[in-house]
């Protein structure tokens, strides 16, 4: 059984990670009874942490909003993937907060273990940022959807879409995906009965919470690569399918998961998606693979390309 202090710091960590428990359940991960559990909320609510409990049969707790921020709990992986993802908002992935970021990292860095500093040196070091101009996202909204997300509630927003009217759209969020430039929600459309992807800089008010839902499966096994086939072709005017004779893995270097969604074929090709919103586009990205390629569609790339080869062969004649 562990020791009072150390059981302590093991339930508040508990109780950060899930939005509530019940005793029994606390109980178990920490081999004690539900009596020792109750004398251990106490304690911790006499050091200014807001636990509350939750009505039913089994009874419950959760670590609520208190008027004071108490001390937040974080192993060494977080706390580098804190620090490295406040230098990462500092450099304005995130629309207001760059000065907060800076703020919040430099009291992190102040306590973090030379070791863990070390690391997160290492990082900012060797990584050189590409600053492009782009949407950015009010941090609030990111907080409601990725809290919305973790407790499975529905939410409710207006969405301004590329082509057509703004829209009123209810649905269950399944994830957030962070692009590099761009943040997209994964989510169930509710009036459409299907998983959409939305891009969180084209939701035009303040998303509001609503009922709690049952989660369902996940479109994919990795949400990023969901929101990678989608933006890959769904969301331009002409998508194109092709195989081209390399292995995936060559091809997934000198490709994007944002521009191109791949699935390996054979040891030497694979199947490629990708899409553009003009025909010339289009062919200036796949002569810039350098790769030889077998065009499926669309048919009017096809002809694209044959009226360009026939331009080109004119110009070399003259």
């Amino acid at each position: 059984m562990l020791e009072t202090s150390a059981r302590l710091l093991k339930l508040l960590s508990l109780l950060q990670v899930r939005r509530d428990w019940t005793g029994p359940e606390l109980a178990g991960r920490l081999s004690v009874d539900v009596r020792t559990i109750r004398r251990d909320v106490d304690k911790l609510r006499s050091l200014g942490y807001p636990v509350t409990s939750l009505p039913g049969a089994a009874g419950g707790y959760q670590l609520g909003a208190g008027a004071e921020l108490p001390p937040l709990l974080l192993d060494d992986d977080e706390a580098v993937a804190v620090a490295v993802g406040l230098r990462t908002a500092a450099n304005g992935t995130i629309a207001g907060i760059e000065e907060t970021s800076i703020r919040a990292l430099t009291k992190l860095e102040q306590i973090l273990p030379t070791r863990l500093r070390r690391r997160v040196q290492a990082l900012q070091t060797h990584t050189t940022p590409l600053n492009a101009a782009g949407p950015t996202v009010d941090p609030e909204t990111l907080t409601i959807i990725a809290a919305a997300c973790r407790d499975h509630q529905q939410l409710r927003f207006a969405y301004a879409a590329t082509q057509g009217e703004p829209s009123k759209r209810l649905v269950e969020p399944q994830g957030l995906v962070h692009t590099g430039r761009r943040w997209y929600l994964v989510a169930w459309d509710v009036s459409k009965q299907d998983w959409r992807t939305f891009r969180v800089d084209r939701i035009t008010e303040e998303p509001a919470l609503a009922a709690r839902f049952t989660p369902r499966e996940p479109p994919a096994e990795s949400l990023a690569e969901f929101v990678s086939r989608q933006v890959a072709a769904n969301v331009y005017t002409y998508q194109a399918v092709l195989t081209i004779h390399a292995p995936l893995q060559d091809v997934a270097e000198r490709t994007s998961p944002m521009a191109a969604s791949l699935e390996p074929v054979d040891d030497h090709s694979c199947l490629m998606r990708t899409g553009a919103e003009s025909l010339d586009r289009m062919v200036f990205y796949l002569l810039y693979l350098g790769l030889d390629f077998d065009l499926h569609e669309p048919p009017e790339l096809q002809e694209h390309i044959r009226m360009l080869i026939t331009r080109l062969r004119k110009a070399v004649k003259a």
